[in-house]
């Protein structure tokens, strides 16, 4: 395969510890030249704050070579309407993805209501977002997860507070993030990638299967995270090939073996 996206949460790393084989198949990766992007459903950091958070880990990834949510959404905000304006809910990985395409952060009159990711979120912002859809803002939201893991347990995420607003308002979210194959698509066209020979490696059927499956790319499910094995045909879908780890990649990254 000529271009790899991978997941990171469950197929690189668990709650910042890494997955054996993990940095192998980086290396590999990078040895090989092959171009690869490494994909997240998170919008909190910016790809600069991601990479050092993963360095602190043992794994060494590029800033260009990340991929977010909050990337994915700014580039579909770029294309639809260029230069608008947002009220976002959110952290410094979506204003600081909105800022770099020249968007305008307010709460008077925009275009879009953006909802991602935060630790911190607020009962006034999140009323507001709602009075501002009310008013005729398109509601979007980086991703639909509804949950999060943490040290102490499950952590509320994105898709539930846009359950919240959505009850609220009757207006649904449109989701950029995976399952969106919009998501596999903007990363590809960030690399030149094309989906014949683009391989996408992640551990959630749900998400980075049938999301890769969408976009026609072939998928390797890992079984290092959400998706155990028993679990696998419990799905009207199948990845192109099933892994213990990514420490069983090493070799085709290397292109040693076909995939």
């Amino acid at each position: 395969m000529e271009t790899w996206l991978t997941d990171m949460d469950g197929v690189l790393v668990h709650e910042e510890v890494p997955i054996p084989g993990a940095v192998e198949f980086l290396d590999a990766l990078k040895a090989s030249g092959r171009q690869f992007l490494v994909l997240t459903n998170n919008s909190i950091f910016t790809p600069r704050d991601l990479r050092a958070r993963l360095i602190g880990s043992g794994l060494d990834v590029p800033e260009g070579a990340i991929w977010t949510s909050a990337l994915a959404t700014a580039q579909f905000l770029a294309d639809q309407r260029p230069e608008g304006r947002a009220y976002v809910v959110g952290e410094a990985g979506l204003t600081t993805a909105l800022h770099d395409i020249g968007y305008v952060i307010t709460d008077r009159d925009p275009d879009y209501v953006v909802l991602g990711e935060t630790r911190t979120y607020s009962f006034e912002a999140i009323t507001r977002a709602i009075r501002l859809i009310d008013d005729g803002a398109r509601f979007l939201a980086t991703n639909p997860d509804v949950s999060g893991p943490s040290l102490h347990g499950k952590l509320p995420a994105t898709g539930s507070v846009a359950a919240l607003i959505s009850a609220a308002t009757g207006r649904s979210p449109y989701y950029i993030g995976k399952p969106n194959p919009l998501m596999m698509r903007s990363a590809l066209n960030r690399i030149s990638g094309h989906a014949k020979s683009t391989v996408m490696v992640g551990d959630r059927m749900d998400t980075d299967i049938i999301s890769g499956l969408e976009a026609g790319l072939r998928t390797a499910l890992v079984t290092t995270g959400s998706t155990q094995p028993e679990q696998i045909e419990t799905f009207p879908y199948r990845p192109t090939r099933v892994f213990g780890s990514v420490a069983d990649l090493v070799p085709i990254a290397r292109g040693e073996q076909p995939f």
